[in-house]
Order: C-alpha cells, then sequence, then structure tokens
C-alpha cells in the first residue's frame, strides 16, 4: 500500500528534517572522503574496517557471480595488509561473457549491493532486516568460505558489530547506517583505483579489467572506466530515490 504524502516514515518518526538533510549532506561527503582517501597509502589505515569490507565486498563479488553462472566458489582469503583473493572454478555456458562477468562483478558487484542497501533505507522494516541480513551474511560466509586466519577472525567481527547496530540501536540509526554501509560499497570500487586501471595484478596475473579485455577485446583502460563511472551514477541515482530528491 502506498504512504500517504504527508505521512512520515517509520525512519523519519524520530528524525527532524533538517536532521535528514546533514544526513544526506555527511553521507556525500563520506562517500568523497573515503574515495579520496583510499588513493593514499595511510588510507588504508585510517579507513581499515572499511578497508577490509571493501576486500571483502569485492572479493565476494567475483565467487558469488561464479555461483550464480554455475561455477564452484571455492574459498576466501582476507589478509590483514587489505588484500584479499577469491578461490573459484567456472562452468559457465555462456562463452566468453561468463569470465567477463565474473570479472567485473568485483568492482561491480558492491555498487549495486551497496544501493540495494540505499534503497532499503526507505523503510525501517526493510533497514533492519537489510542489517541483519548483511551482518549475517558476513558471518556466513566466514563459515563457509573464508579461509585465512585475519579473515576468520575480521569478518565475523564486522558481522557481529553490524548485527549489535541492527538489534541495539534506534530506527533512525539503523536507517542512517544500513545508508552509510551502501555508501561504502557503492566507493568500494574506488579502494585500488589504480587497480582499474591496470593490466597486472600482479603475482595474481592478469587485474579484472584486463581479464575483461581479454574476453571481451575492448582495451583494459576502457572497462576501468567505465565501471568508475557507472558506479559514481549508482550511489548518485541510489541516494536520489532514498532521499526523493528530484
Amino acid at each position: 500500500m502506498r504512504e500517504p504524502k504527508n505521512f512520515p516514515s517509520l525512519l523519519t518518526q524520530e528524525v527532524p528534517p533538517q536532521v535528514e538533510r546533514m544526513g544526506l549532506t555527511w553521507l556525500v561527503g563520506a562517500a568523497i572522503a573515503t574515495a579520496v582517501l583510499w588513493q593514499f597509502p595511510a588510507g588504508d589505515y585510517i579507513l581499515y574496517p572499511f578497508t577490509i569490507l571493501a576486500t571483502w565486498f569485492h572479493e565476494m563479488g567475483h565467487g558469488l557471480m561464479a555461483l550464480m553462472l554455475g561455477g564452484n566458489f571455492h574459498k576466501l582469503q582476507i589478509f590483514n595488509n587489505g588484500s584479499g583473493v577469491a578461490t573459484y572454478s567456472m562452468r559457465s555456458t555462456l562463452g566468453p561473457i561468463g569470465p567477463a562477468l565474473v570479472a567485473a562483478a568485483g568492482p561491480m558487484g558492491p555498487p549495486i549491493a551497496g544501493a540495494a542497501l540505499i534503497l532499503a533505507s526507505r523503510s525501517f522494516k526493510a533497514a533492519s532486516l537489510s542489517l541483519k541480513f548483511l551482518g549475517g551474511f558476513l558471518l556466513f560466509s566466514a563459515l563457509v568460505w573464508v579461509r585465512s586466519l585475519f579473515g576468520l577472525i575480521a569478518v565475523p567481527l564486522l558481522g557481529l558489530i553490524i548485527l549489535a547496530v541492527a538489534l541495539q540501536t534506534p530506527r533512525w540509526v539503523q536507517g542512517f547506517a544500513i545508508q552509510f554501509l551502501g555508501v561504502q560499497a557503492c566507493v568500494s570500487t574506488y579502494h585500488q583505483l589504480n587497480y582499474l586501471f591496470s593490466y597486472s595484478a600482479g603475482s595474481l596475473g592478469l587485474s579484472d579489467t584486463a581479464q575483461m579485455q581479454r574476453y571481451l577485446l575492448l582495451p583494459y583502460w576502457f572497462w576501468g572506466a567505465l565501471m568508475a563511472v557507472a558506479s559514481v551514477v549508482i550511489l548518485v541515482q541510489s541516494l536520489r530515490v532514498a532521499y526523493r530528491l528530484n
């Protein structure tokens, strides 16, 4: 049933409009500051919990897309320097498109998931459920896929913190928290911006964008630029819908 125009949502019953507008400004500022800080070596340490969360989002994107295309997601490793590796195998019948989709799911899966989190903030019930789902899924991933010592400590800890927010904080805090986590997921594409425009991933072989070049022919820098722009567009549009901006 559609909500009457003058009826405040469950998320805004306890928050004045001025605070809500300040929340939008803060979210945009946090997104810009996070993306900028991640371009400097010290940024990974200043934003350390979100660095680990960004790595989790990225590697889970690869693994889950492989699963969706009929492959296997074998394990996820996250290390204390903020790096991570998803080990998976492919059984796609889509030809070169399948591996390209798995490669793209690392950088682009998180912004799509982040947009869903931001949109969930439009109702308290959806926001609360989304927080619980995200926290629970972090714990689930630790049980099923995470296979590094550091990851087995950090990933469940993040999950428990998010669940605590879902279960112990006021409605407006939960709404803002799910928006903030959604923003962090969207800007996680910029966690290693230079990686998007790199052909090599060092000892791991080809970068995600280089793999897309391999399967879809267009140069890696084209795919890097496309995903960088798409992440910003997804973030902006999801915030506009969540805050009902024209």
